[in-house]
């Protein structure tokens, strides 16, 4: 087994933990607060991130890598900051399908500079993911028209998801519990400022056990990107972990028993073309 196809295994496990992890947040967020959930799941991350740190006793990576690890937490809470904002205008149908292109082109972007173009076979892969992602991530009813303001945030979502996949993947090889350790406290840190700055009440501990287990979801999505980012290339590693939404749409389907629409189908298909070019 190839190192490069162990880390499109390990990119393509993060997806699938990540989109369940989204798919617990949004149901998780019919519950109560988005706010809460967001310090919640903020928390129980955390939690499991300190948790295997110890177990595994894993070092602190050298300032470099503190330094690019809380960038990445910043970037990530204010991505997750402004896409909270966005949602809550009412077009989520444009919202999430922008936010999603962005946080996957971004990585393509700095990976083209820092490592040079890849292969074309995975060049072609990304061209094809990118129109998938923007299918698969559209709810069955469509798109509604959005205001300058909405496009923005989104951008700025896309931007800082983008960003934390950038920087927690230039912390160096063999650190993968610390960094996000590190990255975790600031996103509970944004968490309790967002509460705070709305004068909500603190959510109980028990209040929304689906919230926690959103948390763990997304802690373990964090770690197999990073451990997918020690085998592979940023942008390779980037973009097939931002095909998370697909995991979140066939959950929705099988749980919820939510409506595929057929676009979204193909964005499906489309996001497994995409994996199989990169693979290649």
């Amino acid at each position: 087994m190839t190192s490069n196809f162990l880390g499109v295994l390990l990119a393509l496990t993060s997806a699938a933990v990540w989109g369940s992890g989204d798919f617990s947040g949004g149901v998780a967020t019919r519950r109560g607060s988005q706010y809460h959930v967001l310090l919640l799941s903020a928390l129980s991350g955390l939690v499991l991130l300190v948790g295997l740190a110890i177990i595994k006793r894993e070092a602190w990576p050298p300032l470099s890598g503190w330094i690019f690890a809380a960038l990445g937490g910043v970037s990530g809470a204010l991505g997750i900051a402004c896409l909270y904002r966005a949602l809550s205008m009412g077009h989520a149908a444009s919202v999430a399908p922008t936010t999603a292109v962005i946080s996957a082109m971004l990585p393509v972007l700095v990976g083209a500079v820092l490592l040079g173009l890849p292969p074309a076979n995975q060049l072609a892969g990304f061209a094809v993911a990118v129109p998938g992602l923007w299918l698969v991530s559209q709810p069955a009813q469509g798109s509604a028209r959005v205001s300058r303001s909405e496009l923005v945030l989104a951008l700025l979502a896309g931007v800082g998801f983008g960003g934390f996949f950038v920087f927690v993947g230039q912390v160096g090889i063999g650190y993968v519990y610390t960094p996000l350790v590190i990255a975790r406290t600031l996103t509970l840190a944004t968490g309790l400022l967002l509460i705070l700055g709305r004068r909500l009440p603190l959510p109980a501990l028990t209040g929304n056990p689906v919230a926690l287990m959103a948390g763990l979801l997304d802690a373990g999505g964090n770690i197999f990107y990073v451990l997918a980012r020690q085998y592979t290339r940023l942008d390779v590693a980037a973009v097939l972990s931002s095909l998370y939404p697909a995991a979140t749409v066939l959950l929705a389907w099988l749980l919820l028993k939510e409506r595929i629409s057929a676009r979204q189908w193909f964005g499906a298909a489309l996001c497994v073309a995409a994996v199989a070019l990169i693979a290649l």
